[in-house]
Parts: structure tokens; C-alpha cells; sequence
């Protein structure tokens, strides 16, 4: 690992849809002295970015170049067909994809999800963002199809969104370069994967748990003095030792005189 004092603050990237905020709440109680920095990055750049130094670690989508970055899955995202309120597949909770079949399925140019061709009819041209093709929805010029995150946050009030079943979704990672595992990125590494403070993973590792204390040792060992016989004792021994060597006592006193 390389020193983090060399860059006294862990910069974070993060794509569009990404929610870092649980995590960097939890690096802001733990490490203090470590300011975190936010970097917003559009999806197709964050590669780019991280591999030029311009992050120390990102929110990315996968897949990113494995040879190049080490990555940690985080979670899945739901994937979602976003259409007006009143357009007719809001009369369901979840729809497929042939069930779109008949409708113009816009296709930007910042698609994350990797269709070849989306599903239902292509669109005359493919708009440049999402955010663009957000606004072609809502002049009822197609619908559009997206990780849950990215419809919530173009979200408009007179669009909403159903649940694609059958499409690709995306998949959401922390990513960094391999040749540049700074001890800030393995601090934050171990945020992510819920690590307490206390972990003995990682560079700042937990207290090795204390021996036993020497009076608390001794208590539990064997003291002086007086010790259990072996091989029992008490009444069964003693009544053995007066019976002699026969074991039991002989009856009567003095044998009789004959006369």
C-alpha cells in the first residue's frame, strides 16, 4: 500500500443515481481527520477519472476494466419503465418487456443498463442524456427505461414508473486502480463492507483481546491442603479396614469349653 499522508483528503467519486451518503456519514464519525471529498462524475467518464488520479475511489456501474481497477459489488438496482400517469401500463404493478412491444422505447446515449437494441420501436434519433430523454417522455414521445435510482432522481410529477421485470439491470460498485490502494482507500474499503471500528481487519486493526489476569488464573487453580482421595474414600474404605483381611468381622467372643 502506498502512504495516504500524501493526500490528506479521501476524494470519492460517485455516478449519477449513487447514494454515498450513508457511507460518508459513517467515514465522517470515523475518521475526522480525513476530510471526504464528493466528486460527481457521469457514468461513462468515472473509468477515466479514477484512472488518471482524478479520484481516490468511485460509485461506479459495472463493468469496469478488471485488469486495470479492483471493484466490490455493492447492490442491484431495480430496472423501471418511466411513462406518463395516465399512460396505460400504470394499470399494473410490474410489466414485461414484450409488453412494451408496441411502444417507441427511447435509447440515450448515457444508457447504463447495455442494451444492443432496447425493446418496442426504435426512436428517430437516440437523445444525448437521460435527463433529455426524461423530457421526451413527458411530451408522450416514448418511455423510457432506466435503473430505478435514475428515475428517482429526474423525477417530475406528472411521470411515474413500473417495474420492468425481464430487463438488464445495472449493478453498482466500489471501485479504485489496483497500483494505487492507499490505506484511506482500505479505511473506506471496510466502511462499505460494514467493518466496525473495532475490526481486525484492515490498517487500523482492534485491541488484541487481554489475557487472563494472573489472580483470576490462580483462583481457578487447584489450591494446597487437603486433596480428594483417589479412587473414592470416605465410609466404603473405612468399613473395609475394620473387617481385616477378610472383609467382614468375625461373630461371637471365646470359642465354648467342651466338657
Amino acid at each position: 500500500m502506498t502512504d495516504s499522508a500524501a493526500s490528506p483528503v479521501f476524494r470519492l467519486a460517485y455516478v449519477p443515481g449513487a447514494t454515498p451518503a450513508k457511507w460518508v456519514r459513517i467515514w465522517n464519525e470515523r475518521f475526522p481527520g480525513t476530510p471526504l471529498e464528493l466528486t460527481p462524475v457521469e457514468a461513462h467518464e468515472a473509468q477515466e477519472l479514477l484512472r488518471t488520479g482524478g479520484a481516490d475511489a468511485g460509485l461506479v456501474r459495472l463493468p469496469v476494466d478488471r485488469d486495470v481497477f479492483s471493484a466490490i459489488p455493492l447492490y442491484t438496482e431495480t430496472t423501471v419503465a418511466v411513462v406518463p400517469k395516465d399512460h396505460l401500463i400504470t394499470a399494473a404493478e410490474e410489466i414485461s418487456v414484450e409488453d412494451l412491444a408496441e411502444e417507441v422505447v427511447l435509447h440515450p446515449l448515457d444508457d447504463v443498463l447495455g442494451w444492443e437494441r432496447p425493446p418496442g420501436e426504435e426512436a428517430f434519433e437516440r437523445p444525448a442524456t437521460t435527463g433529455d430523454a426524461i423530457e421526451l417522455v413527458a411530451a408522450n414521445i416514448g418511455v423510457l427505461i432506466v435503473p430505478q435510482s435514475l428515475a428517482r432522481l429526474h423525477h417530475r410529477r406528472d411521470l411515474t414508473y413500473r417495474t420492468v421485470t425481464d430487463a438488464p439491470q445495472s449493478e453498482v460498485a466500489l471501485a479504485w486502480p489496483q497500483d494505487a490502494t492507499t490505506d484511506a482507500v482500505d479505511d473506506f474499503v471496510g466502511v462499505v463492507r460494514g467493518r466496525t471500528a473495532n475490526s481486525t481487519r484492515g490498517r487500523r486493526a482492534a485491541e488484541p483481546e487481554r489475557k487472563q489476569e494472573p489472580a483470576r488464573a490462580a483462583r481457578k487453580a487447584p489450591q494446597g491442603g487437603r486433596q480428594k482421595p483417589q479412587g473414592g474414600g470416605g465410609r466404603g474404605n473405612r468399613s473395609a479396614a475394620a473387617g481385616g483381611k477378610g472383609g467382614a468381622p468375625r461373630r461371637g467372643g471365646r470359642p465354648k469349653r467342651r466338657g
